[in-house]
């Protein structure tokens, strides 16, 4: 079954953190201090990213799909971008990104 993906910009990390945990009823499954979480729950994969421009604004929306062969992204008819992905694929952008983390999605 998939689940929505929902990627925000945000202000700060650690306040963002603390405020989508209490909304989302649990912590997240990945944390990149001062940059990136991650939560994953039944229904949704929901990411957040500090910046300094654009905090408060849908970065892009997208579908965690069990099924997704590769990461794909595409733009519709109103200029957002989704991205469809498996979670492994997920874990993989984000070694990428920080090679540091250490996540893994089971």
């Amino acid at each position: 079954m998939k689940k929505i993906h929902i990627a925000l910009s945000v202000k700060d990390i650690s306040t963002s953190v603390e405020d989508y945990s209490k909304r989302l009823g649990c912590q997240p499954c990945a944390i990149v201090p001062g940059e990136y979480a991650l939560w994953r729950t039944e229904s949704v994969n929901f990411s957040i990213r500090q910046t300094e421009e654009d905090a408060g604004t849908l970065r892009h929306l997208g579908w965690e799909d069990p099924a997704a062969t590769r990461f794909s992204k595409e733009t519709d008819v109103n200029g957002i971008e989704w991205e469809e992905f498996n979670a492994n694929f997920q874990a993989d952008e984000i070694q990428q990104i920080w090679p540091e983390t250490h996540y893994s999605p089971s």
